[in-house]
Parts: structure tokens; sequence; C-alpha cells
């Protein structure tokens, strides 16, 4: 059966940094192979996404990401990624280095992830934020919303975790953001109290 989680190079290296376990999930950014949305609330971000350019399309590459949205629709889905977690021992998992949440069904796959391993820490950037709203998630779950999606109105910057893309390291730090370039934990409040997350374009 092809592997539900990897790690990507960013992820190994803030492994060795904090000495856990971090991987990664992912789907195709913005749409599937089929053209089926799978960035619903994207909005100019689907300009630069950097999950649409790179090793993500890779004809070596690309397919893996398809066969992982495709398990998402599954009813064996949530049992699945749960044997694996297990199997991997993993420490925390990164929900969506592509894609998003495409859906509330698919949300509540994750929360039942979530509630059947209370051990593990999960956490997601995010631009579903209406899906996201007027719903609790787990204490184990960390969710991030991400600037440059159609409801960036609906961010609470004096509330919700947020997550701000800048041209540069001086400006990111200037605005008085958290830096979570070299370790991505740090965008979570596990690892960093402010609610001001900022990564730079690239």
């Amino acid at each position: 059966m092809p592997h539900l989680i990897t790690q990507n190079i960013k992820l190994k290296r803030t492994s060795d940094i904090i000495g856990q376990r971090v991987y990664n999930f992912g789907i195709p950014a913005f749409e599937d192979a089929d053209g089926k949305r799978t960035c619903p609330f994207a909005g100019d971000c689907a300009n630069w996404c950097y999950a649409q350019k790179g090793a993500y399309v890779w004809s070596n590459v690309a397919p893996a990401f398809q066969r992982r949205y495709l398990a998402t629709k599954c009813d064996t889905f949530v049992d699945k990624m749960v044997a694996e977690l297990t199997k991997k021992r993993v420490d925390i998992l990164r929900v969506h280095d592509s894609g998003d949440y495409y859906s509330m069904k698919y949300i509540k796959k994750w929360i039942a992830i979530a509630e059947a391993m209370p051990h593990i820490r999960f956490y997601s950037y995010t631009k579903s934020i209406p899906l996201f709203l007027h719903i609790t998630m787990p204490d184990n779950f960390d969710i991030i919303y991400s600037e440059g999606g159609k409801r960036d109105d609906l961010i609470d910057y004096k509330k919700h975790r947020h997550c701000r893309i800048f041209d540069d390291v001086e400006a990111l730090e200037g605005a008085g953001y958290v830096n979570a370039m070299k370790s991505d934990v740090m965008a979570t409040k596990w690892f960093n109290q402010s609610s001001r997350v900022g990564l730079v374009k690239h």
C-alpha cells in the first residue's frame, strides 16, 4: 500500500532541530488530476503557490498526491491513517503541505484521527476559514489561518492564529511575525505563543 504520510526536506530538518518525528500529509494543490477543486477557498495564493511547482508536480511525485486525495474519499481513510501514524511512531503531523480542507465531511475525518491519537500533535495552515469558524478542534490539533484566500476578511487578527507571506525575512521580522521558515513547528501553539506566523515567499 502506498504511504499516506512522508517527510519533505523542511520537515526532516525540523525533526532534526527539535528531536521529534515530524511528518506531513498532502493532496494535490488547487485541484486534482480530474479538475476537482482541492483548495476551495484559494484566492491570490493560487498565482504563486509553491505546491504547484517544483518537486510537487514531478511525474513520479504528483500521482502520489492524487492517490492520497482519493484515499481521503474512502470510508477506510481514518483507520488507515491511524495505522500508519502508529507504524511510523509519529510525534507531529502537518496536514497539507499541499492542498487544503475541501469539505466539512473531510474535516470530520481528521478530527476522528486526532481524537484516536491524542498523543500526536496535528497542525495545518488553511484558507478554508469558513469551514472552521463554528467548529471546535481537538486540543491536539492546531489550525493556522493562512492569508491569500477568498475569505481573509474572516480572520480576526487579534484572536486567530494566522500566517502571512512576506517577500523577505527582514520584512517578516519588521512586522513582528515569528519566522517559521527554518523550523516549521514554529507555526504551532506548542512552540510559539504568538498568533502571528510568518513565512517567506519561495
